[in-house]
């Protein structure tokens, strides 16, 4: 108890500073040092510690993530998917996408498409009888991606396994791959995807930079980034609301459900080290993209980030 006392108060002091001292140290450090949450480290060390916490929380991840949103992180998946607006045919990278969320629902909303088109085609075809249209119907019926396929590239095992076991669960197979891979050295060729996705995964990068020239790399011309990242409230009243929540309430949420608190103080630091929109945007556009804007969800709390590479 008396050690929980005094994280409190060292978490109040934290809260007590005037809102630009506690975000100046948002971003990476110069030279070979970088943050993770509110510590200094090496690069090397920053890429290990990561590595740590998400294979540490990887089997808790989703509870976690109902708990900690209250389930809203499924309305902002959702809202980016309708955003993207995927149609059958599309190809799909989400990276940092170890458990699926992003890449199911592509998958939903892709076979709904689908469904649709289907319906509107046998419609206009009112003069076929009736074993056409049931061959018809049966043909496009095992064809209900239209050839979209969406890959999940997370750099965790612990994440990619969980992932895949969700899937066999809930019966994805059809247009899903899982791979291995490095977001800032993705192991894919040039101009490969439509769409590049990365659903609260960029605020863990190392080098957000490389990540960055790696997803306009990837993309085809004309493709489309999306990014969906918690970040930063302009609101003072609810910022300071929100902070107390993120550093009173998810840490010992952490404890209870996962029995991992320190992964979870990292995360609510980390939120507080990431660069806020206008910067992130400014990020998305040094490395090529165009028509570079954003939407902020619940005030601020996550924003979506999207470009195109013409």
């Amino acid at each position: 108890m008396a050690a929980v006392r005094l994280w409190r108060c060292r978490c109040w002091a934290l809260l007590s500073r005037p809102a630009g001292r506690l975000r100046s140290r948002r971003g990476l450090a110069t030279g070979p040092e970088m943050h993770f949450g509110f510590q200094t480290v090496t690069e090397e060390e920053r890429r290990e510690k990561i590595y740590q916490v998400f294979e540490s929380v990887a089997k808790k991840y989703d509870v976690m993530n109902d708990s900690m949103t209250l389930g809203i992180h499924r309305v902002w998946k959702d809202i980016l998917m309708h955003k993207m607006n995927p149609s059958p045919g599309t190809l799909l990278l989400d990276v940092a996408g170890g458990t699926g969320d992003i890449a199911f629902r592509f998958i939903n909303y892709v076979r709904s498409v689908r469904e649709h088109q289907l319906q509107r085609k046998l419609k206009h075809r009112q003069n076929l009888s009736w074993q056409e249209i049931f061959e018809s119907y049966q043909k496009d019926k095992f064809n209900s991606l239209g050839d979209s396929q969406v890959v999940v590239c997370d750099i965790n095992r612990e994440m990619l396994k969980v992932g895949k076991q969700k899937a066999q669960h809930l019966g994805y197979s059809e247009g899903l791959s899982w791979v291995l891979g490095n977001a800032e050295e993705l192991p894919f060729d040039n101009d490969k995807f439509d769409v590049y996705t990365i659903a609260f995964g960029i605020r863990n990068v190392t080098r957000i930079d490389l990540a960055l020239q790696e997803a306009y790399r990837v993309l085809k011309p004309g493709g489309r980034f999306l990014c969906l990242e918690f970040s930063h409230v302009s609101n003072p009243l609810l910022s300071r609301l929100y902070d107390l929540y993120s550093f009173q309430v998810i840490p010992v949420l952490g404890e209870v459900i996962a029995g991992d608190w320190k992964s979870y103080q990292y995360l609510v630091e980390s939120i507080r080290q990431f660069p806020p929109q206008e910067e992130l945007k400014a990020m998305i556009e040094d490395v090529g993209f165009f028509k570079v804007d954003y939407e902020n969800l619940n005030f601020g709390i996550v924003a979506i980030h999207s470009g195109f590479k013409l």
